[in-house]
């Protein structure tokens, strides 16, 4: 499991901890930002503001076809935290003027089948298909908000902790609904079709973390943003969720199995 992480560790400290800034005190706006950490911030604040709106798509018809009163609650409470999340990123963005705006004016036009990720173009079956994405793909998102941890600039930075707080609520309502689908006669699904689920998301997970080589990660890393690059996250979210799937009797799709995004 990802290791929970305390609201006060996001911003422990004013100066930055890795890379080639380390030492020097955090930025705090976009115009003391390095042209090419203004670029990748641009970038990667846009589709973290993606991916959280379309999860939004994805979960807020389920509000009222959730199987119990209190699965209701849980899909309602998750719509409501990548509303906030989006809305963070969305806030962030107009500190980088036009060029903010013009990404919020694309970002508010998407919808399921353009968004920037494809986990997040897909329309969910079932019920099993909610918890299965809410276990795993879910979970790449906290890995990838645990990366961001200590990040070189402060006012993403300050938004992490309870960011990283409401994502373990999402995936322990998922793995709770996966247990439930494999043990419970009474709860909607069974082992067969949860196993189906996995097959099908879990692949879709891995491709979130990008190439294996990928520049940009690369340079996320040398500038301070995030602490891991794109290789190390995959191999220590498939390690987890392989002990995941032991634990619910399922089996853990090969790594490379119907990946989009192969590195040779």
């Amino acid at each position: 499991m990802v290791a929970d992480v305390r609201i006060e560790s996001a911003m422990s400290s004013r100066k930055i901890k890795t890379g080639k800034y380390r030492k020097m005190r955090k930025f705090e706006h976009p115009g003391e930002l390095p042209e090419d950490m203004r670029d990748l911030l641009l970038k990667m604040l846009t589709v973290q503001a993606d991916t959280e709106f379309a999860s939004v798509e994805q979960h807020r018809d389920w509000q009222t076809d959730a199987p119990s009163a209190e699965d209701r609650w849980v899909i309602a409470r998750i719509v409501a935290d990548e509303v906030r999340h989006g809305l963070s990123m969305v806030r962030l963005l107009r500190d980088f003027g036009e060029d903010g705006e013009k990404a919020i004016e694309g970002l508010m036009k998407r919808r399921i089948g353009d968004h920037i990720l494809d986990s997040f173009n897909i329309e969910f079956k079932d019920w099993i298909d909610v918890v299965t994405f809410t276990c795993f793909v879910d979970r790449v998102g906290l890995y990838q908000l645990e990366s961001f941890v200590e990040c070189s600039y402060a006012p993403l930075a300050r938004q992490i902790p309870l960011m990283l707080n409401e994502e373990q609520l999402h995936i322990g309502f998922g793995l709770n609904g996966l247990k439930k689908a494999v043990n419970d006669p009474n709860y909607p699904g069974n082992k067969e079709r949860a196993q189906e689920s996995v097959d099908f998301w879990v692949p879709r997970a891995l491709d979130m973390f990008g190439h294996k080589g990928s520049k940009n990660a690369a340079l996320a890393q040398e500038l301070g943003i995030k602490r891991w690059q794109n290789e190390e996250m995959r191999l220590r979210y498939y390690k987890e969720i392989a002990g995941i799937c032991e634990s619910l009797g399922l089996e853990t799709p090969p790594i490379d199995a119907n990946r989009r995004i192969v590195d040779a």
